[in-house]
């Protein structure tokens, strides 16, 4: 009997190869820049300039980190179009500026998302990522915790949301918002977001809700993708190692329920993308295989009409 076939391209042996082609489910890592990558992910003496170029030959997307902290040059992004093929997509997050209010610790509730203290990083930022053409993915409104000093309720910060997203262009454009206020995770916010064709970001952190939970809430798809980070517990991680060459964690519980829930939602036609953070198990390449892996399998029961409920 033939075997099934992957969603994705079959790997090569050490688990490297050619990039996989277009599928429902885009399978990337959050960032490409990693020095712990060499030797690992890329050949020993890359220099970081071809970071990207090799990625890109296995992975088909990536989530960039680097714009949270800074909006990037004209320069940066031609950098990443010219070393991307034409069907790679790059998600990236907004400016710190704006989800968060500047560069302090805590974040200050007087600046986020506030017009007059965000609207000159936002438009820059929206102009230079516009130059990724259709390598263009989702631009990500991260946003930290807010104790009640910040936001004495999910009300205020909704409020703000709603008016930031309504300004935000609709064409050429897709958004998507994540907050780390379990509580949050209702209703009113799944509305907002819907209300303007923002995605819900799923997240896999050690104080939130697992994706399968938050779709017994609030059935989360508000936008044309699902859109998940594997982010992890950095502070626990973090006491086992700082160096992001090899896993050091076991997620492969909660990755077997993520797989479940992809492969539930592509069977329905819903895309997702998935990016994957060092801090989730210790080096993000490997978690990323190992996750496309457990999706094929999930697949594979999903078509036969045994998807979970």
């Amino acid at each position: 009997m033939p075997a099934t076939p992957s969603l994705f391209d079959e790997p090569v042996a050490d688990g490297r190869g050619p990039r996989r082609p277009f599928g429902p489910i885009r399978l990337g890592t959050s960032s490409f820049s990693s020095p712990d990558w060499v030797g690992p992910m890329y050949p020993p003496g890359t220099p970081p300039g071809d970071f990207l170029r090799l990625y890109a030959q296995e992975f088909d997307t990536v989530e960039v980190d680097s714009t949270y902290y800074a909006v990037p040059s004209a320069r940066t992004v031609d950098g990443w179009v010219a070393k991307t093929p034409e069907d790679f997509v790059l998600a990236a997050k907004f400016p710190r500026s704006i989800v968060h209010g500047g560069d302090a610790a805590t974040p200050d509730p007087a600046k986020v998302l506030v017009p007059a203290a965000t609207a000159k990083d936002r438009d820059a930022f929206l102009a230079v990522m516009s130059r990724l053409g259709p390598r263009l993915g989702t631009l990500v409104l991260q946003f930290p915790y807010f104790n009640k000093k910040a936001f004495a309720s999910a009300e205020p910060f909704l409020e703000r949301l709603d008016a930031f997203l309504e300004a935000l262009p609709r064409r050429g454009f897709a958004f998507a918002v994540e907050i780390r206020n379990r509580d949050w995770y209702r209703r009113p916010f799944r509305d907002v977001c819907a209300k303007h064709g923002a995605g819900v970001v799923l997240v896999d952190q050690a104080w939130m809700p697992h994706g399968d939970e938050v779709f017994d809430e609030l059935d989360p798809p508000t936008s044309g993708a699902l859109y998940v980070r594997l982010l992890g517990d950095r502070d626990a991680i973090e006491k086992l190692t700082k160096t992001w060459d090899k896993e050091v964690v076991d997620q492969s519980a909660r990755m077997t329920r993520w797989a479940k829930l992809l492969a539930a939602q592509a069977v329905k036609g819903v895309r997702s993308f998935v990016y994957v953070n060092n801090h989730y198990a210790g080096h993000a390449p490997s978690t990323v295989r190992k996750l496309r892996e457990l999706i094929d399998v999930a697949m594979a029961e999903a078509r036969a009409g045994r998807a979970p409920p």
